[in-house]
């Protein structure tokens, strides 16, 4: 069929990208933006495996399609113990690569009160503990974190039955001023999104005691689908509430055909496309960049037949992936 040489030149091309990607960044011009970041692509994520399976297997449409992913920098998240060995290795290959890699801190006590992404710390000694082991693996090298994806929004909507609100907060807290004392670190501590509390002076007291004054902004739409626009829109709302002038980054991974209007709307959604790529350079001078920090084609839980969370789910990824080509 003639479509197959066509397809695997398309694949080829396709990896010769991500090879690029991976490529240390040329020296800026002098027109450019003085804080322009170039974010590391990790060669081996789950859409980078299936691009290479479905290449060998004779599918080179879906492989073509699924490496529109894999090609893009993605966050790389820390949810299980001893992360400091896995951030110190993933933070020197990207300083090889003369890139910025994006982590993101999720081990809080009680996380996800106990739903499809249960887990974390045992107590607030562990959690201190496991930041202080994160940050040592940062060493000086830069990054971009966002600290810990829904744990001031649980608090504010008091989704988490018998949480001890005052604790999470100076843990955040704790995780926001150690992390801070590394060299080159960005944090950014997650401020739920748009549709979760609409009521923006809701978080201000919350996100003060979490920490949010002393680090280099607040996250939003992390895994969720609202759009660039209206998570722009929420954040500057927000950054005036909070007053002075807060910077914030915006999660764009999946969210190019915007929310889902039904049940369980940010759980594996149907009918979703990725968002615009990860960049500094946003036109906006609040938004410190677009960031892929949910890794798209991994699931959001046990829902609409997905696997567990955090898993790679084939078919979602193809479904996202196709969904953006339009």
């Amino acid at each position: 069929m003639p479509f197959l040489p066509v397809a695997r030149r398309l694949v080829v091309a396709v990896l010769a990208l991500a090879a690029l990607a991976a490529a240390p960044a040329p020296a800026p011009a002098r027109d450019e933006a003085d804080d322009d970041v170039s974010f590391w692509v990790n060669p081996d994520t789950g859409a980078a495996r299936q691009t290479a399976a479905w290449s060998r297997q004779g599918r080179f449409a879906d492989a073509w399609t699924v490496a529109r992913i894999s090609v893009q920098p993605q966050a790389e998240w820390f949810s299980v113990d001893d992360p400091g060995p896995r951030v110190r290795s993933i933070v020197e290959r990207a300083a090889e690569a003369e890139r910025t890699p994006v982590l993101v801190a999720y081990f809080v006590p009680d996380r996800d009160c106990g739903a499809y992404s249960a887990g974390g710390a045992r107590d607030g000694d562990h959690y201190r503990r496991w930041i202080d082991d994160f940050a040592d693996g940062l060493g000086p090298h830069g990054a971009f974190v966002v600290v810990e994806p829904d744990a001031v929004a649980h608090a504010v909507a008091e989704d988490c039955e018998g949480a001890d609100d005052e604790e999470r907060y100076e843990l955040l807290a704790y995780a926001v001023d150690r992390l801070k004392r590394q060299a080159g670190t960005r944090v950014y501590l997650d401020a739920g999104n748009a549709g979760w509390i609409p009521q923006v002076r809701r978080l201000v007291t919350p996100l003060r005691l979490a920490g949010v004054e002393r680090a280099d902004g607040f996250a939003l739409n992390v895994s969720n689908f609202h759009t660039d626009e209206v998570s722009a829109a929420y954040g500057h709302e927000l950054a005036r509430a909070l007053g002075g002038e807060p910077h914030f980054v915006i999660d764009s991974s999946r969210n190019g055909n915007g929310p889902y209007k039904g049940d369980e709307p940010w759980c594996n959604p149907p009918g979703r496309a990725l968002g615009r790529a990860p960049t500094t350079r946003t036109g906006d001078p609040a938004v410190d960049a677009y960031l892929w920090v949910k890794r798209p084609g991994e699931s959001d839980g046990t829902c609409r037949g997905g696997p567990e969370a955090g898993r790679w789910w084939p078919r979602y990824a193809l479904e996202l992936a196709r969904n953006s080509l339009g």
